[in-house]
């Protein structure tokens, strides 16, 4: 049993938000102070982080970086380890834990690795006009990394971290998750099973007067289509019937006039092959193929992606695409396969809610002003959705934000957002821990 329920940590988070800030006005800008003190070595330590090559496959930047923020933790107390990921095929991840004795138990979410290996012409930042910084992971999510940092520190100075209970995950595959994805996400399942409350610090929409409370899960599926040879002179007749390629044209012609007006969501056919004989990659990234206009398609194979809100809601739509795929025309024959993998989604809960009400009071009261709740289409998949069905609570995005280009070498994100998404967040959790249970 955790040791707040749901119903008790949700009332609690609903009475405290309104008279919270007024009775622990001087133990929070001793955090506010700290901050500020602190947030010029907090920009120079993400710059450090920043220009070490972390790329997903780059397990030994990955661990550079890893135990670049290892040496950032312990002195504030906490307990960290640098895990191997041999297991799944990775460099392993981060994790740093305290365990205080007011409060829910916290698990504060970030990764070390970025999606620019090695070969990528990006490697180093640029500072911009202003605040504006360029570099790869800086938004993505070093910056969040570093803001994790930055709030603990803060609390640490203030004299409150040692009533908390707080476990840090960077994981270290966030951008390309190992092989099986059960060992690649189990740490990060078992600390949600410990805790009351996740946070994310992604960069979410990259706009700092939103918050995530909902992620769409991402999971992949393959249609494999099989029609009958022969000469094309045959085709629709009754022993040749139509072929693969029809066939495939109107499983997904059905599967966008029935599931397209789904809100929240999408289903992508990104990659479609077929003819007579095919060759494809291990990866389903590419492949040959060979026919002629003058024979009926033996073979067609696509691969795509689906993306959710809620288990439900996946899986009627998985439900609805295999009764298609079943009614197949004349002498074709169609199997379709969901990965077991791939990322659930983070379900839209009343704890969410509540706490960006919570999120949002705080950013007011120090005069950040209004945070509202990022359209779930503009938040893709992440590790946060890992503690769906086992958290209280959870908010993904709030990391380093205000920039733009993630995944590109046009990568960016505003420096100032730094002190802001750190003083919100340090003087969330001590609110937090304050509540009565």
């Amino acid at each position: 049993m955790k040791t707040i329920s749901r119903r008790v940590l949700v009332i609690s988070i609903a009475f405290i938000s309104a008279f919270a800030f007024a009775q622990n006005e001087k133990m929070e800008k001793k955090i506010i102070k700290s901050v500020d003190q602190h947030s010029d070595a907090a920009i120079d330590l993400l710059k450090k982080a920043v220009n070490i090559n972390s790329g997903t496959m780059n397990f030994e930047g990955v661990r550079k970086v890893g135990e670049l923020f290892k040496a950032e933790l312990e002195p504030l107390g906490f307990q960290t380890e640098l895990t191997n990921g041999d297991a799944y095929g990775r460099a392993g991840h981060l994790i740093a834990k305290r365990e205080g004795k007011k409060g829910p138990k916290f698990l504060l979410i970030g990764h070390l690795d970025t999606v620019f290996e090695l070969d990528s012409p990006f490697q180093e930042y640029t500072m911009l006009d202003g605040t504006m910084i360029k570099g790869p992971g800086v938004a993505d999510m070093k910056g969040g990394d570093v803001i994790i940092i930055l709030a603990m520190k803060a609390l640490k100075d203030a004299g409150v971290l040692e009533d908390m209970s707080i476990e840090i995950i960077m994981t270290g595959d966030e951008e390309k998750s190992g092989e099986p994805i059960e060992l690649s996400k189990k740490d990060l399942i078992e600390g949600a099973k410990r805790a009351d409350i996740a946070l994310g610090f992604e960069n979410g929409d990259n706009n700092p007067k939103t918050i995530v409370v909902s992620r769409r899960g991402s999971s992949d599926w393959q249609l494999k289509v099989t029609g009958t040879p022969a000469h094309s002179s045959q085709i629709f007749t009754k022993e040749i019937g139509v072929g693969a390629i029809y066939e495939t044209s109107r499983i997904l012609n059905e599967f966008y006039v029935q599931l397209s007006k789904e809100k929240d969501l999408t289903f992508n056919p990104g990659f479609v092959i077929a003819g007579t004989d095919l060759d494809l990659n291990d990866d389903l990234t590419g492949g040959t193929a060979f026919g002629k206009n003058n024979v009926v398609a033996q073979h067609a194979i696509v691969h795509g992606d689906i993306r959710a809100t809620s288990p439900e809601q996946l899986e009627n739509a998985q439900t609805i695409m295999k009764q298609i795929v079943a009614n197949n025309y004349p002498n074709t024959t169609a199997e379709l396969i969901f990965n077991t993998g791939g990322y659930p989604p983070l379900a839209l809960t009343e704890g969410n809610t509540k706490l960006l009400q919570f999120y949002d009071g705080v950013s007011q009261d120090l005069g950040f002003g209004y945070v509202a709740a990022v359209n779930p289409r503009n938040a893709g998949a992440a590790d946060i959705s890992f503690t769906s069905g086992y958290v209280d609570m959870a908010l993904d995005g709030l990391g380093l934000t205000g920039g733009s280009g993630d995944h590109t070498i046009e990568e960016t994100g505003d420096l100032s957002t730094v002190a802001t998404q750190a003083k919100i967040t340090a003087v969330m959790l001590y609110r937090l821990t304050q509540q009565k249970k």
